[in-house]
């Protein structure tokens, strides 16, 4: 299991003093005037993802958690100091009760339990093979969640290409669309869509008028990743993989796993439909609903864990550091990014509020296109889903009227997943993706060099989507 124990001092602190805050009391605030200097340590924690695995390596590979730490407590201790105890305090328990925890145990079980599927057989990395495994992932995405797929998909795609020299734009694009795209048609397929369930919009209201724009945009990306493997494939002299013994027999190992997956995905739906009321915690309430979904969760793990066979998890190169790797860093990102999520929830009031005027003319109309491009660029830095739910809230949030004027909701759902794609924090299963790689000895751009692939891509497409669709 990985080792969570760097959040233990955390955690100890912050719940130490629980009483001091009777359950119920009015919950403290950071004031709506924030200032921009309290995002620095946000932007630091990004600056350290995108520079030091570059310029300190070592350093970085053997204290990523520490510096994860750092930065969160750059912006807990003096906010400690200025706006007092029971200000920081509350917002740290609750980042740390209602997002991280829930975050990193849905992350944990699709995880392990994909992760305990092993897709049996000797396929060979061709153009027309990889463009299968990337096309297949793009269609279950929205059924099994993006990071189900992406799990599912990552190990095979792997090593199907082992004996590949150019390796790099398959996991690009497999981040592309099976870890984003693919995830816009259902609430299963990524959190911001869920949230908006949860919120009142159909559950089949984004496959129907987001069905057109993701085959659209996952037509344009597939057909070109198809171009260029099968260039760099005729590059590379049409390589083919040397066979030793008795080849593999196509099938599924560790098939047990599809009930725990099928399982999370029923805990997910479980937690948006039954309401069982909430229980005062800190100054805030923790639904009962989700307290059960994430105690099962983490039932399946255990189950998982201990009905897959060593042997499959072995041959399937399972290895608990991409989940332990999530789990430092986005702590760290979660508590940091605090500051800029108040300063974008306080909308016309906060320090972007000329940001946020973008989204509406002159008379007040919502400009569509400018909703899609907002939500889509801060969903790349911060966490997509309460982005969403800014802009959910800045358009209405009366989820009958949105889903009946359409162009607005499509434009914050569509922004919320695609540009996910953009960075490697955009969306949770980019990260894990780009560290099973890695783990598997592909060697992937950094934070800015991947984001030379996503912009010069992803951007010119989002572009046509605007002129086409908004």
């Amino acid at each position: 299991m990985p080792k969570l124990r760097f959040l233990l001092p955390l955690l100890v602190c912050l719940f130490a003093p629980v009483s001091a805050m009777a359950a119920g009391a009015h919950h403290p605030a950071l004031p709506s005037d924030l200032s921009l200097i309290w995002i620095i340590p946000f932007v630091c924690m990004l600056l350290s993802i995108a520079i030091m695995p570059l310029a300190l390596p070592h350093f970085w590979h053997h204290h990523y958690g520490k510096v994860s730490g750092f930065w969160a407590l750059a912006f807990l201790v003096p906010a400690t100091f200025y706006f007092g105890f029971p200000v920081t305090s509350f917002y740290a328990v609750e980042t740390v009760m209602l997002e991280y925890l829930p975050f990193i145990i849905l992350l944990l079980a699709l995880f392990t339990a994909a992760g305990g599927i092993r897709l049996k057989g000797s396929l060979v990395g061709t153009p027309l093979v990889n463009l299968g495994i990337l096309a297949f992932g793009t269609l279950i995405a929205s059924w099994i969640g993006t990071t189900g797929a992406a799990m599912l998909l990552i190990r095979p795609l792997l090593r199907a290409n082992a004996h590949r020299k150019f390796k790099i734009h398959q996991i690009v694009f497999f981040i592309f669309l099976v870890a984003n795209i693919g995830g816009s048609l259902t609430p299963l397929g990524d959190p911001p869509l869920f949230l908006g369930f949860l919120k009142g919009v159909s559950f089949f209201w984004t496959t129907t008028h987001l069905l057109t724009m993701t085959m659209f945009i996952s037509a344009l990306l597939l057909g070109l990743f198809f171009v260029i493997d099968t260039v760099l494939y005729a590059k590379e002299g049409r390589p083919v993989p040397e066979m030793t013994g008795t080849p593999e027999k196509f099938g599924l190992d560790g098939k047990i796993n599809l009930v725990f997956v099928a399982c999370v995905i029923g805990l997910v739906l479980m937690s948006g439909s039954w309401k069982a009321g909430g229980v005062p915690f800190y100054g805030f309430e923790i639904q009962i609903q989700n307290i059960v979904r994430d105690v099962l969760l983490l039932v399946v793990v255990a189950l998982s864990w201990k009905f897959t066979s060593q042997e499959c998890r072995r041959l399937n190169d399972f290895s608990w550091e991409p989940i332990a790797e999530v789990a430092k860093l986005f702590i760290g990102i979660f508590l940091s990014m605090v500051p800029a999520l108040v300063i974008l929830k306080a909308g016309v009031n906060g320090e972007l509020a000329e940001l946020v005027r973008l989204v509406s003319d002159v008379n007040g109309d919502p400009v569509n296109a400018a909703y899609f491009w907002l939500t889509g660029a801060l969903s790349a830095f911060l966490d997509n889903a309460p982005t969403y739910l800014v802009f959910f809230s800045t358009a209405g949030g009366n989820a009958e009227e949105l889903m009946a004027s359409a162009g607005t909701l499509v434009a914050i759902s569509a922004g919320a997943v695609f540009m996910g794609a953009i960075t490697y924090i955009g969306n949770a299963p980019n990260f894990m993706v780009r560290s099973i790689a890695e783990n598997s000895g592909v060697k992937m751009p950094s934070f800015f060099g991947y984001m030379l692939w996503s912009v010069g891509i992803l951007c010119p497409t989002f572009l046509l989507v605007t002129f086409l669709f908004f």
